[in-house]
């Protein structure tokens, strides 16, 4: 059963191959959004729902290629199968260079194409869970102070000079005062030692 959290967006100018897709997905289980232009999309998606991209290289206006290109100059990160009926292979490069999953040629079959929505979205799951844990990363260094972070960034410049006693020298503060902020540190932090801080830090 398709994910119900992820999203098929289909944009395709042809009205009967888009109302075609979004009914034969639906029938399949999927959450399906169609658009008949590039800026129809662009106006409409912000990046916070996740799925894929089911889109057609020849588009009017802003075709597929540039609507590519602008999600990416916006970094705006979603799995995009390219659907074409008269795209040759420099566009099909130029897709896959710019980060696009497929290039299928019309008419392609609705197996092949279920199976590369599956693949985008199994993408699109395991994007979503490392910006999850970037954030809840970030939301943790976040709760530092000041000092707690520049005793971070110490660490994290010299691992080999971790100790209290280096530390307060380089900052010309006591050890004393050390401890106490590197205990805070760790508690802010959820970790154990000054390993994991390095570990976590660099995750």
């Amino acid at each position: 059963m398709p994910d119900a959290k992820l999203t098929v967006f289909v944009v395709d100018d042809d009205d009967d191959i888009r109302k075609s897709l979004s009914r034969s997905l639906e029938k399949r289980g999927y959450e399906v959004e169609t658009h008949a232009s590039a800026q129809g999309f662009l106006a409409a998606y912000d990046g916070a729902r996740s799925g894929c991209l089911v889109l057609d290289y020849g588009l009017p206006g802003m075709n597929g290629l540039e609507l590519q290109e602008h999600l990416n100059a916006r970094k705006l990160s979603i799995p995009i199968i390219f659907i074409t009926g008269h795209g040759g292979i420099p566009q099909s490069v130029q897709a896959i260079k710019g980060g696009a999953l497929d290039f299928l040629e019309k008419p392609f079959r609705q197996s092949v194409l279920i199976e590369r929505i599956e693949a985008a979205f199994q993408i699109a799951v395991e994007r979503d869970s490392a910006r999850e844990r970037m954030q809840e990363k970030a939301e943790r260094f976040d709760r530092l102070t000041a000092r707690e972070q520049e005793i971070v960034d110490r660490i994290l410049e010299e691992p080999s000079e971790t100790s209290s006693k280096e530390i307060a020298g380089f900052l010309g503060i006591s050890p004393r005062t050390v401890d106490h902020h590197r205990a805070r540190i760790l508690e802010k932090l959820g970790v154990r030692s000054v390993a994991e801080l390095i570990a976590l830090a660099g995750r």
